[in-house]
C-alpha cells in the first residue's frame, strides 16, 4: 500500500525545472532549454492536489475494468483495419481483375496506391491525433474508411480503383499511431507489449474470418447469382460493418482517463496514478519543435524506421498476393480463400506468445526477432521444396505469418520507449511513413512476368527478413547501452529526482529516470 501526494502544476518551481534540465543534460549530453513547467501533461490537471492510496487489489480490479471496456473495441477495429485493406486480395481471385480489365502491373499499382494515400496523410494525421480528442478523431477515420471501402464496389476501371484505394489509405493512416497512443496512455510499460499483441493479433482473426466470408460469398453467388458480382458484395459487407463499428467506437471509447465514462472520478485519478511509472503522462496537445528535432536525430528512432521500411516490403507484397500465392502452390481459387485462414491462426498464436513472453521475460525484442527467423524458415520452404510438394510449400506460407512479431514488438516500443508527446507522435509518423514506403515497394516485387511462382519476389522477401533480424539485434544493444548511461547518472553524487517530472512532458532522453524496455 502506498500513499502518494501529488503536487499541483503551479507548485513546480523554476528551481525544479532547472534541476530537471541539468540532470537530463548530464544523462544524455543534450541541452534542453525547452522544459516548461507551465505546459504540463493533461494528467497533472486531474491529479493536482489529490492523495491516492492504490493497493494491489485496487490496481488489479481497475486493470480488469479498463481491459473489459477498451480492449474489445481496439481489437475488433484493428482487425477490420487489416481486413479492409486486404479484401482486395480476395477480390483478386473473385473476378475484379477481369471486370476492371486489369493488365500487367495494374493490380500491383492498385495494391500499392493504398500506401501512397497512407504516406500522404500520415504526418498530418499524427499531428491531428495529438491536437484533437484522440477517440473522436480515431472514430471519424474508422467510419470514413468503412464508407470508402464500400465505394470500391462501384468502381468500373483502373482509374476509379486507384482513386478509392488512395483515400482508403489516407483514412486508415490514423489507426496504428492512434492505437499506440491509446496503449501508452492507459497501460504500464510491463503491460503494453501484451496489449499491443492482443489488438494486433486481430489481423490474424481478420484473415480467418475474411477467408470464410469471402468463400461463403463466392460459393453462394455461384449457386444463387445476384445483381452484383461477388467481389462487389464483399466490399459492401466489410465496408458497412466497419462504418458501424466506427459508430460504436465513437460512442464508447474515451479520449483519455479524464473523460472515461466507465470510470468513477476516483478511478480516473487511480488510472492516471498507475501509469506514473511510465514517466510519460497521458497526453499534451501542444506541438514542441525541440521534441520533433530530437525524434529526427535519435539513432533508436531511425533504427525503428529502417526496420519498418525493410519489414514492410514483404508485408505489402504478401498481404495483397497471398491468395494468388496459394493458387501457385497447386490449389484452386476457391480453395485459396479457405486455405488463407490457417495463416491467420499462426499469426495470432505467434503474436500472443511473443507478446506474453516478451513482457514476462522483459525482452520483447528477443521474441519479436525469433518470429522473424521462423518466417525466414517458412520462406526457405517455399523456395527450396519441389513444386510438386504443395503441402510443404503451404506450410512454409503459414510459418511466414510469424513475421509480424518483429513489427509489433517495435510498434509497442514506440509506446514504451519514446516519451514526450510531440516526440512520440513524430516517431510514430516516421515509423509509419517507412511502413508506407515498404508497402508501396512490396507489391512491385511481385512482377507479372514471374507469375505464377513469383520466385524472385520470395527471394527478395527472404533477404528482407534477415536484414530486419539484424536491425532488431542493434536496437536491443542500443537500449541496453542507454540504460547503463542513465543508471550512471542516477548514481552520481548530488543527483536528485525532480518531484512530479512524470507529468512535465519530458522526452525519454531528457528524463534520467526513464528506463528503456527491451
Amino acid at each position: 500500500m502506498s500513499d502518494v501526494e501529488h503536487p499541483s502544476a503551479t507548485a513546480l518551481s523554476g528551481d525544479v525545472e532547472k534541476a530537471a534540465r541539468d540532470s537530463s543534460q548530464a544523462a544524455t549530453g543534450i541541452s534542453s532549454p525547452h522544459v516548461d513547467n507551465s505546459d504540463p501533461d493533461e494528467a497533472l490537471k486531474l491529479v493536482a492536489g489529490e492523495a491516492v492510496v492504490l493497493t494491489p487489489e485496487d490496481e488489479k480490479r481497475l486493470l480488469r475494468k479498463i481491459d473489459r471496456n477498451m480492449m474489445p473495441l481496439l481489437c475488433v477495429v484493428y482487425g477490420l483495419n487489416y481486413l479492409d485493406k486486404t479484401t482486395l486480395s480476395y477480390a483478386s481471385v473473385m473476378g475484379i481483375r477481369t471486370d476492371l480489365h486489369l493488365v500487367g502491373q495494374d493490380y500491383s499499382w492498385i495494391a500499392s496506391v493504398f500506401y501512397f494515400g497512407y504516406l500522404f496523410w500520415e504526418w498530418p494525421t499524427n499531428r491531428l491525433l495529438q491536437r484533437l480528442p484522440l477517440a473522436k478523431y480515431s472514430a471519424f477515420n474508422v467510419i470514413m474508411w468503412g464508407l470508402t471501402l464500400c465505394c470500391l464496389a462501384a468502381v468500373k476501371d483502373f482509374g476509379g480503383a486507384m482513386t478509392v484505394r488512395f483515400f482508403l489509405g489516407a483514412f486508415e493512416a490514423a489507426v496504428s499511431p492512434g492505437f499506440a497512443l491509446f496503449t501508452s496512455q492507459w497501460y504500464t510499460k510491463k503491460e503494453q507489449g501484451t496489449r499491443v499483441a492482443w489488438w494486433f493479433s486481430f489481423n490474424g482473426w481478420a484473415q480467418i474470418v475474411g477467408g470464410f466470408v469471402a468463400y461463403g460469398i463466392a460459393v453462394g453467388t455461384e449457386a444463387h447469382p445476384i445483381l452484383i458480382k461477388s467481389w462487389q458484395l464483399i466490399f459492401l459487407v466489410t465496408g458497412f460493418f466497419t462504418a458501424f463499428m466506427g459508430g460504436l467506437f465513437l460512442y464508447f471509447m474515451p479520449d483519455s482517463q479524464l473523460n472515461a465514462r466507465f470510470l468513477t472520478q476516483r478511478e480516473r485519478v487511480m488510472a492516471v496514478e498507475r501509469i506514473r511509472i511510465n514517466q510519460q503522462g497521458v497526453g499534451n496537445k501542444h506541438f514542441k519543435w525541440y521534441q520533433c528535432k530530437e525524434a529526427l536525430t535519435d539513432p533508436m528512432i531511425w533504427a525503428f524506421v529502417l526496420f519498418s521500411a525493410i519489414a514492410s516490403i514483404p508485408n505489402g507484397g504478401v498481404s495483397n498476393y497471398f491468395s494468388q500465392l496459394i493458387v501457385s502452390f497447386g490449389f484452386s481459387e476457391n480453395q485459396s480463400l479457405l486455405l488463407g485462414a490457417p495463416g491467420g491462426a499462426i499469426q495470432i498464436i505467434t503474436l500472443l506468445i511473443a507478446g506474453h513472453c516478451g513482457d514476462r521475460f522483459k525482452n520483447r525484442i528477443f521474441f519479436g526477432a525469433a518470429g522473424v527467423l521462423i518466417a525466414a524458415i517458412g520462406l526457405l520452404l517455399i523456395l527450396l521444396l519441389p513444386l510438386s510438394n504443395s503441402g510443404g510449400r503451404l506450410a512454409g506460407y503459414y510459418l511466414y505469418q510469424s513475421s509480424s512479431t518483429g513489427f509489433v514488438a517495435l510498434l509497442g516500443l514506440i509506446s514504451t520507449n519514446v516519451a514526450g508527446w510531440t516526440k512520440k507522435t513524430t516517431a510514430a509518423a516516421m515509423y509509419l511513413v517507412a511502413y508506407c514506403v515498404g508497402n508501396i515497394i512490396g507489391p512491385q516485387v511481385f512482377q507479372s512476368t514471374d507469375a505464377p511462382q513469383y520466385r524472385n519476389a520470395n527471394i527478395t522477401i527472404l533477404v528482407c527478413m534477415f536484414v530486419a533480424f539484424a536491425i532488431l539485434i542493434f536496437i536491443n544493444i542500443w537500449c541496453r547501452r542507454q540504460n547503463k548511461i542513465k543508471a550512471t547518472v542516477r548514481a552520481s553524487p548530488g543527483y536528485a529526482k525532480v518531484d512530479g517530472q512524470e507529468f512535465l512532458d519530458l522526452t525519454d532522453r531528457e528524463n534520467p529516470e526513464f528506463i528503456y524496455s527491451l
